[in-house]
């Protein structure tokens, strides 16, 4: 699928770019790895790890449409990973955040169709699905420009589709590095947002082969989502310091108790496959394709009427024993 293709990642520099960049040198062998991003020292810390022949790096920020289309010039394949994601910043800095996830959004569409690229894959996240916080919503926004991007694409040969999926196990700035970080400084006990919330949990490594899996699976418009277990936030404590006190500090601006992924509403278009939901686009394209079968030959079954996928009545969550496991395994 990657082989001899030229692949750009936004935000290659982040937590799931280097892993996809990674993973992607591993198991194939690409023609050109383009990582576009806007912070140099990271570029260059990341240059003393990667640094194939394939590679280059390209600083530039999403927000900047001429620059991504001189980016994208001979590019097959684009994954959007570049995103303001932190909830409570995004709360006080509002049009900062618009500005990247959904201007930058609208500049990757144009500069991919210009510049005939292929396949491009954007990441989403469960916080897109009935969004309660800005950061939700600017992600709602761009999900719904990259499904209707394919209409305005029209007989040019780019599709777009979409990756949703949860929490990212020990990514920048995720409760477990945080956790990790307080209970190697002597920390006397764990901070709780709420007892009872739960969260979706994805390891990188699934997020990248799920992403790389889509591009085979993909006819353009839909909304990828894996099926990932949920953890409830004071087993993971546990799990990480089962000899700490947990200590219940309320949810921060813009947090829900639970997240979800495909809302009941969504659910109307959804098929269900067996590792994986589709959401089909709920507007008709120039191009109709049948999205109860995908590109890898798999065939999906209408979910139930009422059908919804959310963190705390999900039927599969991690035991206290393998969120340990999982804690030993994170770097």
């Amino acid at each position: 699928m990657f082989d001899n293709k030229a692949i750009l990642i936004t935000g290659g520099t982040g937590s799931f770019g280097r892993e996809f960049i990674r993973t992607l040198l591993e198991r194939h062998k690409p023609r050109r790895v383009v990582v576009f991003s806007r912070d140099e020292l990271k570029q260059f810390e990341m240059q003393q790890v990667l640094n194939a022949s394939c590679m280059r790096y390209f600083l530039g920020d999403v927000r900047d449409a001429d620059r991504l289309r001189q980016a994208m010039r001979g590019i097959d394949y684009v994954v959007h990973a570049a995103a303001l994601k932190q909830v409570p910043a995004a709360e006080y800095n509002p049009t900062e955040c618009i500005r990247t996830n959904v201007s930058g959004a609208e500049n990757v569409i144009n500069a991919a169709i210009e510049n005939g690229i292929e396949k491009v894959i954007a990441l989403s996240t469960d916080k897109a699905a009935s969004p309660i916080n800005l950061y939700g919503a600017t992600k709602l926004l761009s999900d719904k420009l990259f499904v209707a991007a394919n209409n305005i694409a029209g007989t040019h040969k780019t599709r777009f589709a979409v990756v949703r999926y949860g929490n990212v196990v020990g990514s920048r700035g995720s409760v477990l590095p945080f956790f990790r970080k307080l209970i190697n400084e002597g920390g006397k006990s764990l901070p709780i947002t709420d007892p009872r919330m739960t969260r979706f949990w994805i390891t990188l490594d699934q997020g990248v082969t799920f992403v790389m899996e889509n591009f085979a699976r993909m006819h353009g418009g839909e909304i990828f989502v894996p099926k990932i277990p949920s953890a409830r936030i004071v087993d993971l404590a546990t799990a990480m310091a089962p000899q700490l006190q947990q200590h219940v500090v309320g949810i921060r601006p813009g947090e829900k108790l639970h997240e979800m992924m495909i809302s009941r509403d969504d659910a109307l278009h959804t098929f269900e496959f067996s590792r994986h939901y589709v959401i089909a686009p709920a507007i008709s394209f120039i191009v109709q394709d049948d999205y109860q079968h995908d590109g890898l030959g798999e065939r999906g079954q209408r979910v139930p009427e009422g059908f919804e996928y959310v963190s705390d009545t999900n039927p599969h969550y991690f035991s206290i024993a393998e969120l340990t496991q999982l804690d030993r395994q994170t770097p």
